[in-house]
């Protein structure tokens, strides 16, 4: 299933193991909105076989202006890589939607000592 482009999701994630270059399967995943006050859980969810979730985070016009985080736990994921001392726990990514009538994605390249991320499409 396709989860981008304008078609897609709202908001769409995907994990890519870059020190075995491949998708990152059983990653799991949570999505919080964020205001001044709190931060409110609005899902959670793992990564499949290619990396991604089987459905968007977000729905298409589901999507709101605001801010966001995405938190993957990366380090059972890991632990056979970097057994002896995990480096990356928790990788918590906070980002601003300000259109959301846009297709954000917001993958999450990664490795046991490093991580990046960017807005996709």
């Amino acid at each position: 299933m396709s989860v981008g482009g304008p078609h897609g999701a709202g908001l769409s994630t995907h994990v890519l193991d870059t020190a075995r270059g491949r998708p990152a399967r059983g990653v799991p995943v949570r999505l919080y909105a964020v205001t001044q006050e709190r931060r409110t859980l609005l899902r959670e969810t793992t990564t499949n076989a290619d990396g991604r979730t089987d459905e968007p985070l977000i729905a298409r016009g589901a999507l709101h202006a605001g801010t966001f985080e995405l938190t993957f736990e990366v380090d059972a994921y890991f632990a056979d890589l970097a057994p002896d001392v995990p480096f990356l726990d928790e990788i918590t990514l906070r980002f601003t939607v300000a259109d959301a009538s846009a297709h954000y994605h917001v993958p999450l390249l990664v490795s046991p000592w490093s991580y990046s991320t960017y807005r996709g499409s």
